[in-house]
């Protein structure tokens, strides 16, 4: 008796779909990153302090906000 096995098929989708769903999310950090980086570095250094940030902190803030996303 002979059997098939259907999951060589269906791994080269499976693989496709989850290096789809990593890229989506790479882009989603990356853009949360880049939002983030801008909306702060537009704030004067009055606002920055009146919300308890300084310049040098931009960077690490930005990366906490892209991890989240």
């Amino acid at each position: 008796m002979t059997s098939i096995s259907t999951t060589q098929t269906a791994r080269p989708a499976s693989l496709l779909s989850r290096l789809a769903a990593a890229f989506t999310g790479r882009r989603a950090q990356l853009r949360a990153y880049r939002v983030t980086r801008r909306e702060l570095s537009a704030l004067n250094d009055r606002e920055l302090a009146d919300l308890g940030i300084n310049r040098a902190m931009i960077e690490e803030i930005a990366t906490q906000a892209a991890r989240r996303a």
